[in-house]
């Protein structure tokens, strides 16, 4: 199976010619191509991820009970309808109030949340869960809090899982120690493969097609998988990008 997180930069009308408008097609164009089993995308808002609800022939939305207002950035999971069944999730807030709709903790420059599913493989008849997520810019207590949060959900569950998103940090961060680490059993899917540390890992541009700041956007998969194939997507179409940050996805095979 092949497992995408794809920041898509939220629906911004001062991006001019890189806003959501301009480049909306070649984000269904670019989900497309690539075919992951499963997507999962952040920053999007309701126009956003209902237009790609629309346009992604073979996907499903996985968003239960979520509660929708217009200028919320949601994480949210899509699922290729061949090869995925969903049977529970929904969203999660990183907060000390976790059910309360847009709420926020900590130094937390906005309200964070995680969106989850327990989804059935048809090819291998196996189940897994998956979380996408979006962790603070700003914060740096908050996203050790919500990283915390995230992992001990993962804890508190087992079994097979995938993690993913922007996790706004870097490699070796104490974030990614407390998500990637012995005690969640989760593994990052570059590390995996030896994947260097360097422009060619890093997944934000600015629209710019340069690389800059870090690999913050991440798969982490529990041992349940071997990583076959992992890459940073940088299509573009004339010097226009799908997004600010580049989509990354990995392959992933059952283990045993």
């Amino acid at each position: 199976m092949r497992a995408m997180t794809f920041n898509l930069r939220f629906e911004n009308d001062s991006d001019g010619r890189n806003s959501w408008d301009f480049r909306r097609n070649l984000v269904v164009e670019t989900v497309l191509r690539y075919d992951p089993s499963i997507l999962g995308t952040q920053e999007g808002t309701r126009n956003q991820l209902d237009y790609l609800a629309r346009n992604l022939p073979g996907y499903r939305m996985h968003a239960p009970g979520r509660v929708w207002d217009d200028t919320c950035q949601y994480p949210t999971l899509f699922f290729s309808e061949d090869q995925f069944d969903v049977s529970q999730g929904g969203d999660i807030w990183l907060s000390r109030t976790p059910n309360v709709h847009r709420s926020k903790s900590w130094d937390s420059a906005f309200p964070r949340m995680m969106s989850c599913g327990l989804f059935l493989h048809l090819p291998s008849n196996r189940e897994l869960r998956v979380v996408v997520t979006h962790l603070d810019h700003m914060g740096d207590e908050a996203r050790m809090e919500q990283a915390a949060r995230i992992a001990d959900w993962v804890l508190d569950r087992g079994g097979p899982c995938i993690v993913m998103g922007d996790f706004n940090d870097s490699p070796g961060s104490p974030v990614h120690r407390i998500l990637a680490s012995s005690d969640t059993r989760l593994e990052d899917t570059w590390n995996a493969l030896d994947g260097e540390e360097n422009t060619d890992s890093m997944t934000y541009h600015k629209f710019q097609g340069i690389p800059q700041v870090c690999r913050m956007d991440w798969i982490l998969v529990s041992r349940d998988f071997v990583v076959r194939d992992a890459v940073v997507i940088r299509d573009h179409v004339e010097g226009l990008y799908p997004s600010d940050h580049f989509p990354y996805m990995a392959t992933l095979e059952w283990r045993g």
